[in-house]
């Protein structure tokens, strides 16, 4: 049976160091595993096999002369599309862009190759980066494992689902809106989105981060020891000075006893949240309240105005960028995508645009001052668990594209860390089965304490189910 491709990073890394396995063999597992899954899930876009079984050579002769880079040396890790590779094209999920080569790295690609981790794919995206869903022009239709006629969300789509399926333990997405914790939702992960600027990334924009997409929190804290160093070519000019922390080995230490819990299970804006969605961030909540948390309502803090601004800001950003296209190239663009940045972007004057722009800002001061007299904040991460695979948005409507984002959205503009780790399964006659996510949101730069509050939700958590072997 094939096993060494379902090992946690942790435990992969005692067993490389005392030999137990070797880094070929779980690469060879992880490819495998791959194989038996694609291309029913299609979570993969580049096939980096022949790279990763000479990287993984490489790194067992580095263990057995005692010579390891980091305790991740030899694990296999796959890399969100659009984050940069030299010698892959990353045409951002859309069939109107180049399949150029990359003649550069990005800076977590740096990291992770100082780092001696063996990249075994790149993994698929929608168009742009503007869904959190697994549909797109380039790559096709992406699959959430735990049933292929759901989405995994996105848009780090490849990434949630080839992290639930089993192609390794380690996995890195990108975040704008809730691109990282949606599909961690939807997929039954873990992910985190870090402070802006914890992890150098590039081209940085406002909101935009890289963070861990993984099975357990502790692989997520052996990742971020790797990704969140400094870039020495200083390419993200937002990036935060260097937090001098062992993620992984603080990861224990701490109490929740007297910690301040903030729980929102109600946004009052966008999709209506489900019923056992709401049920499992009041459930969280009162667990950790019996834990010696002190745990309090939240009221709503965003409104209607302040998701419209968001949502009006990114139609006119994508209306710019796709209007300059030739009308051939932007025929390749998936429809969708095309409708929802045009549909009324195309009458937006400067006032308008500097209208919703006030409204991000209101989004980023509201979702500070609602949250700064707590520690720690849970909420749904998305108000329904995955929808339909050939769905763009929960409702299909380009004109309603990003009314499920309303908890996640708001702390990549206020710059909070924050994570989305699985609690339940969801008992709705549609959705039966589906994974439920909770957020977990932190104080800005305290990336540290989402991780280990998360890592206390995992402990006393109810009991989970397998991981999806077998894929329908």
């Amino acid at each position: 049976m094939n096993t060494a491709c379902w090992l946690s990073a942790s435990d992969l890394f005692r067993q490389l160091d005392v030999g137990g396995v070797t880094s070929a063999e779980a690469v060879h597992s992880v490819l495998e595993r791959i194989r038996q899954c694609e291309p029913r899930l299609n979570a993969l876009y580049l096939d980096k096999s022949q790279s990763a079984r000479s990287a993984a050579d490489a790194s067992d002769a580095r263990w057995a002369a005692g010579k390891a880079l980091s305790p991740l040396d030899g694990v296999p890790v796959t890399l969100k599309e659009n984050i940069y590779t030299v010698g892959d094209p990353a045409p951002i999920g859309t069939a109107a862009n180049t399949t150029e080569p990359k003649a550069v790295n990005s800076p977590v690609a740096d990291r992770l190759r100082e780092a001696g981790l063996v990249l075994v794919g790149k993994t698929t995206m929608p168009d742009f980066g503007m869904l959190s869903s697994g549909q797109s022009s380039f790559h096709g239709v992406t699959r959430n494992p735990w049933q292929p006629s759901r989405n995994p969300g996105g848009s780090s789509s490849g990434a949630g689902a080839a992290c639930a399926a089993g192609y390794g333990p380690l996995h890195i997405g990108t975040d704008i809106g809730g691109s990282i914790r949606l599909p961690a939702s939807f997929c039954g992960i873990f992910g985190l989105k870090p402070s802006l600027g914890r992890v150098p990334i590039n081209p940085p924009y406002m909101g935009r981060v890289a963070g861990p997409m993984t099975r357990t929190v502790l692989d997520a804290a052996l990742l971020m020891n790797v990704i969140a160093r400094p870039d020495p070519d200083h390419r993200d000019f937002m990036d935060l000075p260097t937090q001098p922390v062992d993620y992984a080995a603080e990861l224990e230490r701490f109490s929740l006893k007297g910690k301040r819990i903030g729980v929102l299970t109600e946004m009052k804006v966008g999709r209506e949240v489900q019923a056992d969605v709401a049920a499992a961030a009041w459930e969280c909540g009162q667990l950790l309240e019996q834990h010696g948390a002190r745990v309090e309502p939240l009221q709503p803090f965003i409104t209607r105005d302040m998701l419209d601004g968001i949502c009006g800001f990114f139609e006119a950003r994508s209306h710019l960028d796709i209007s300059r296209l030739p009308e051939a190239t932007r025929a390749k663009i998936l429809p969708f995508i095309v409708r929802w940045a045009t549909w009324r972007a195309g009458k937006f004057s400067g006032d308008t645009v500097m209208a919703f722009y006030a409204q991000v800002m209101a989004m980023r001061e509201a979702t500070v001052k609602a949250t700064h007299g707590f520690d720690f904040v849970i909420t749904p991460t998305s108000p329904i668990p995955a929808f339909e695979a050939e769905y763009c948005c929960p409702d299909n409507d380009p004109e309603r594209a990003l009314e499920h984002i309303a908890f996640t959205v708001p702390y990549n503009m206020s710059e909070q860390p924050a994570a989305s780790i699985n609690w339940s399964y969801s008992t709705q006659k549609r959705t039966v089965g589906l994974p439920i996510g909770v957020q977990v949101a932190g104080r800005r730069f305290d990336d540290l304490g989402v991780l280990q509050l998360s890592r206390v939700i995992e402990q006393i958590r109810p009991v989970q189910r397998p991981w999806p072997v077998h894929i329908g």
